[in-house]
């Protein structure tokens, strides 16, 4: 998840390695460019790296996303898929999964989380949200089998949760009360998401991961871990980011505006459909939280962690206004935040 591959890293390149070596020689023999700036850029959460390319015949973007840890089968199936249906997804121009590279489209710099303010963000969510309805439609990637987002599949990063962020990153210890108070909420979050539709899930729908184009097109990046899940997960994520957040009652606005977009996939009340955006948004930030404190903890990235604060208001902010979430509410406030605190005091 998060942060878009499109955005310059910095003037300092990463020191030359084996891997970079030969990228390098596959762009040149391969790919026929002769590379005259290799420039880093910033990453996702995950292992893969992005260069921009620039030679004489213009700008591209190179992945390079090690065997070891990435698959890249993924991203050129479903990069296909969504051009199909005339989404703005990069192009694969060459590929060579066997050595887990690839030559990309260059959608440039104008990434969404720059690009948003308060005077256009009504605009450009309008746009993000059409692309979606467009995406959610994409019942099926041809030589790729989209994964179901099960309800073990959820228990399952739940627990990460547990053991990254609750045990690992804030050091609490945990009563037998609350580990069945955490079983039970995590079963009840579980639950609410298998009750919805289930559409393509993009999984990290959101400002990081989307480019503003030109003719209100939305670029649409980072789609490689997809899955056939929850209608309101991409909603949740979009409007509720982890890297910025908007009042309330454009969050609410936005969130019934797509209801409506989607109104023959999802046809439930406004009310019942907003139950489920906030519920969906619970487990979705809670996966967030864990891999922000995995990224810092398993490999030394502190960059995510000043996210944290944001990602747990919205976590108060919605389980408390549920009867079945409130006992997490309240461990929220008794337990996790004391915590936070301590490790923030900890850091400094």
């Amino acid at each position: 998840m998060c942060r878009s591959f499109l955005i310059p890293f910095s003037e300092t390149y990463f020191p030359m390695d084996t891997r970079q070596q030969a990228l390098e020689q596959w762009l040149k023999t391969d790919c026929r460019l002769s590379p005259t700036e290799l420039i880093p850029m910033h990453g996702d959460a995950s292992f893969r790296r992005y260069f921009r390319v620039l030679d004489a015949s213009g700008s591209h973007v190179a992945m390079d996303a090690p065997l070891e840890h990435e698959n890249c089968k993924p991203f050129v199936a479903i990069s296909r898929a969504l051009r199909d249906k005339s989404l703005q997804a990069p192009q694969v121009l060459h590929s060579n999964v066997a050595q887990g590279f690839l030559l990309l489209s260059d959608f440039g710099d104008r990434v969404y989380l720059k690009e948003l303010n308060a005077a256009n963000a009504e605009n450009l969510y309008g746009s993000a949200l059409d692309a979606l309805s467009v995406l959610q439609a994409t019942h099926s990637v041809p030589d790729w089998r989209l994964p179901q987002f099960t309800a073990d599949f959820m228990q399952k990063e739940l627990q990460i949760f547990k053991e990254w962020f609750l045990l690992r990153h804030l050091n609490l210890t945990l009563s037998p009360a609350m580990e069945k108070m955490l079983a039970d909420f995590f079963q009840f979050l579980a639950s609410s998401a298998t009750s919805q539709p289930q559409v393509f899930m993009h999984r990290d729908y959101h400002s990081a991961n989307l480019m503003v184009l030109p003719d209100a097109q939305v670029g649409i990046l980072d789609f490689q871990d997809a899955f056939i899940g929850p209608v309101t997960y991409d909603l949740v994520s979009l409007l509720r980011d982890c890297y910025i957040a908007w009042p309330q009652s454009l969050v609410k606005k936005l969130a019934l505006r797509y209801k409506e977009i989607i109104n023959k996939v999802a046809p439930v009340s406004d009310e019942n459909f907003l139950r489920w955006f906030d519920l969906m948004g619970l487990q979705r930030h809670l996966k967030t939280l864990l891999t922000f404190s995995r990224k810092y903890h398993r490999d030394g990235n502190a960059d995510y962690l000043q996210h944290v604060p944001r990602t747990l208001n919205y976590v108060a902010e919605v389980s408390r206004e549920y009867t079945e979430s409130y006992a997490f509410y309240d461990f929220l406030v008794s337990e996790i935040m004391p915590a936070l605190d301590k490790v923030s005091i900890c850091a400094e």
